[in-house]
């Protein structure tokens, strides 16, 4: 089984200028994929035959040795995931484009698989990550990693707010997942129907209803924040500075949203005694 774990990240000022370096080198190196990819070889292959390709792409752009070998193979392997990515919604009937080049603003973070990692320090509250050829970084441990999971991959992403978050990618043998009851083991008689509803945000086919989330003073102050905004000059460090704060707000509203989609669930879970919830959504 599959599943991340993310931790606020609170690297040095000099880590930090570190971690935006790579972040942009593993951006050139993503774009060069693409580029290699549309208008050099016409048959360039498979990401794992793409990656013999980077110790040539070393010795003519020595800035890629600055970066992991393992974390510059993944950013290859990036490029790769989206190509399928956008070949799936093109089967499915979709109308998709082209992958495009990344500006520095849309390629935020980069991955650390299978090694040029070490999580260090774990027993209270905070720990420490460290990267290869980056160095340490401090980390928020609020949630423990369960011991017998591994850890596959470290993404480190900047948010649009300029705050740091560290994801891992862990994996767990299915043997140690708690076995799920088969659905016929369930309780049926206790099983409830739930669906969106227009006056409500829910309702239930028991009767009961959960209003709509109140968010129209924080759309209000977004509005607010994004006045100010249009008034600054692009590329200046106020339109930076006001950029955070419009970010911020989007950022509030959506852990808001979040954690009042959580209370429901938690509420739905204690009131029908956890058995069996249909989605009729």
């Amino acid at each position: 089984m599959e599943y991340s774990h993310r931790y606020p990240a609170y690297p040095t000022q000099q880590v930090a200028a570190e971690l935006e370096h790579h972040i942009d080198i593993h951006r050139q190196a993503y774009n060069y994929t693409l580029y290699k990819y549309e208008d050099v070889d016409d048959d360039i292959g498979s990401a794992y035959k793409h990656h013999y390709r980077l110790p040539g792409w070393k010795d003519e752009f020595p800035i890629f040795s600055d970066v992991n070998s393992k974390a510059l193979q993944r950013t290859v392997t990036r490029f790769y995931d989206n190509l399928s990515n956008l070949s799936e919604q093109k089967q499915n009937g979709n109308k998709v484009g082209k992958l495009k080049w990344k500006s520095p603003r849309e390629f935020q973070s980069m991955t650390y698989s299978q090694s040029g990692f070490e999580l260090k320090n774990t027993s209270g509250r905070r720990a420490t990550l460290w990267l290869s050829k980056i160095g340490a970084i401090k980390i928020r441990y609020h949630r423990e990693i369960p011991d017998e999971a591994d850890i596959k991959e470290v993404t480190v992403k900047k948010e649009t707010t300029g705050d740091w978050f560290v994801s891992f990618g862990l994996e767990t043998d299915d043997a140690d997942s708690p076995e799920k009851p088969a659905l016929d083991e369930l309780d049926s008689s206790n099983s409830v129907g739930i669906d969106l509803g227009i006056l409500n945000y829910i309702h239930t086919s028991d009767g009961k209803t959960v209003d709509w989330l109140d968010l129209d003073d924080e759309y209000e102050r977004l509005r607010r924040e994004q006045r100010k905004l249009s008034r600054k000059e692009q590329g200046s460090n106020n339109y930076e500075k006001q950029r955070r704060e419009v970010a911020k707000v989007k950022r509030h509203i959506r852990r808001k949203v979040l954690d009042y989609q959580h209370k429901i669930t938690t509420w739905l879970v204690r009131e029908y005694d956890a058995v069996f919830v249909e989605d009729l959504t």
